[in-house]
C-alpha cells in the first residue's frame, strides 16, 4: 500500500493523504449542434476527444474510464480517478470541452475520493474469532492464520485506496447515505452495533463475488449523500440482483437512503462515437 504522507503537500497540489480522488461525469451531446458541423470539423471534434482521453489516461496515477449510456438520462458516461484535486479538475473541464462550445450538456456528476472502511475487522477482533473457534493463542496455527489475514487484509485496503478499475462491460452508479431519522439513526448507534451489521452486509455481498466488482467511495462533505457505490459485471441481472437482495438486510431496511441509479456499457473510443452518434 502506498505510505500515508505525513509531510506538507506542496501549495500546487491538493494531493489526500492516502487514497484519490474520483469523480463521475455525464454528459447529453446535443445533436443539433453537431449536425451543423462539416464532416472535417465532427473528425476534428472527434480527435480532440481522443486526444484528451488519451492524454488523460496517460498522467500519473490517475485512470478514465468511459461509457455509453442507457436510458436518455445522459449519452456519455466518464469515471476519472487520480491522485491530485488539481488534476482532476482540470481533466474533467477538458473532457466537457473536447468536443467544441456547448456540445455536451452536463447532466449529472459526482465528486467522491477512495477510502478505508471503518467496520474493517482488527487483528486483535480476528484473534478473538480464532480462539472462540478453538484455536490456541500463540500457536503456530493461530499465528499461521493472523500472517495470512494480514497480507489478505493489506490487499484488500490498497484495492480500497488504489483500485485498478475493471474492464468489464456493464456498469452501474449510484450514491447512497445513511439514515439519520428520529425513529432510526445509524449514527446513533454505538459503534459495536453498527460493525457487527455491516459484517453482515458483507457477507450478502459476498455471494456475488467474481460476478460483481465493486467500489465504494467517500463523499461526506463533497456531496450531499455520503457514499458513492459503483459497480461493473458482466450482465445486467446480476446487478439488479445485488441491488435487490441488499435491501432485505438490515443496514438497508433500517438506515439504507438511495440516489439516482445510473447504467452504461464501458466502450473503447471507436466504439463509444458509433454508439451515441458522432
Amino acid at each position: 500500500m502506498q505510505p500515508e504522507s505525513t509531510e506538507q503537500p506542496d501549495s500546487d497540489t491538493v494531493i489526500p493523504y492516502q487514497g484519490w480522488h474520483v469523480i463521475h461525469l455525464f454528459f447529453q451531446i446535443d445533436q443539433t449542434q453537431w449536425a451543423m458541423l462539416s464532416d472535417e470539423e465532427q473528425r476534428e471534434a472527434k480527435t480532440s476527444l481522443s486526444e484528451a482521453v488519451q492524454e488523460i489516461r496517460s498522467a500519473e496515477s490517475t485512470q478514465l474510464l468511459t461509457f455509453s449510456m442507457v436510458t436518455p438520462k445522459a449519452d456519455l458516461g466518464f469515471m476519472l480517478l487520480t491522485d491530485d484535486l488539481h488534476k482532476a479538475n482540470e481533466f474533467e473541464k477538458r473532457i466537457g470541452r473536447a468536443l467544441g462550445p456547448d456540445m455536451l450538456t452536463p447532466t449529472y456528476s459526482y465528486l467522491s475520493m477512495t477510502e478505508l472502511s471503518e467496520y474493517t475487522t482488527t487483528e486483535e477482533q480476528y484473534g478473538e474469532t480464532l480462539v472462540e473457534e478453538g484455536i490456541e493463542k500463540d500457536s503456530d496455527e493461530f499465528k499461521e492464520k493472523i500472517a495470512e489475514y494480514n497480507r489478505r487484509i493489506e490487499k484488500y485496503n490498497q484495492d480500497r485506496l488504489y483500485p485498478n478499475m475493471p474492464d468489464w462491460p456493464v456498469f452501474c452508479f449510484y450514491p447512497m447515505s445513511k439514515r439519520r431519522g428520529e425513529v432510526h439513526n445509524w449514527y446513533g448507534e454505538e459503534y459495536e452495533t453498527r460493525r457487527k451489521l455491516m459484517a453482515g452486509h458483507a457477507r450478502v455481498g459476498r455471494q456475488w463475488a467474481g460476478k460483481i466488482r465493486q467500489l465504494i467511495t467517500g463523499s461526506t462533505g463533497l456531496e450531499e449523500y455520503e457514499w458513492g457505490v459503483t459497480l461493473f459485471s458482466h450482465n445486467t441481472q446480476d446487478i439488479k440482483e445485488i441491488v435487490y437482495q441488499m435491501r432485505f438486510d438490515e443496514v438497508t431496511v433500517k438506515y439504507g437512503e438511495f440516489g439516482e441509479f445510473l447504467i452504461g456499457l464501458q466502450l473503447p473510443l471507436d466504439e463509444l462515437f458509433r454508439r451515441v452518434g458522432l
